[in-house]
């Protein structure tokens, strides 16, 4: 009988023991640090329309190239050419260029044309406008005038002869 009570002992023994033993608290698991993004920057706003486009230079010729510049420059032009104006500009932006071609005679002045481009450089840039009339022309005094989104930039005279 002791057999068995030595045993039953062995046997309760080691039950006992993990009764008792002591439930480890699991520790909780790490949480991460929050995630913290930088937000985009604001985007950059575009320049101010035409604030930053000028009028450098009109130049008037019967002829112009690929660039879209006079190839010889003129202020005298025969009836039957069609008459180039280059106009150079500056800056950048986006802006409304117009020409107001017109023909003095006698101290009146009659509009010939009106023409209007939109550009939008982003540098120096030329813009070319020009008139032409099969017929041909009046012999007298001409102008062209360019503006800017409406404000006044620039004028150029010739001689149809």
């Amino acid at each position: 009988m002791q057999t068995r009570y030595v045993l039953g002992m062995l046997i309760a023994l080691p039950l006992a023991l993990n009764a008792c033993k002591k439930e480890e608290v699991s520790k909780p698991a790490a949480v991460p640090p929050p995630v913290t993004s930088t937000p985009a920057p604001p985007p950059t706003p575009a320049p101010a329309p035409s604030a930053v486009v000028t009028v450098t230079r009109i130049t008037l010729g019967n002829a112009i190239n690929t660039e879209r510049k006079v190839t010889t420059p003129s202020e005298s032009f025969t009836p039957k050419d069609t008459i180039y104006a280059a106009i150079d500009t500056t800056g950048a932006g986006t802006a409304t260029l117009r020409t107001k071609w017109t023909y003095r005679q006698n101290g009146q002045e009659t509009v010939v044309n009106e023409d209007t481009q939109t550009i939008a450089p982003t540098g120096p840039a030329t813009t070319e406008f020009h008139i032409s009339k099969p017929d041909g022309w009046p012999a007298g005094q001409y102008q062209v005038q360019v503006l800017v989104n409406d404000q006044p930039a620039g004028t150029k005279t010739f001689t149809v002869k």
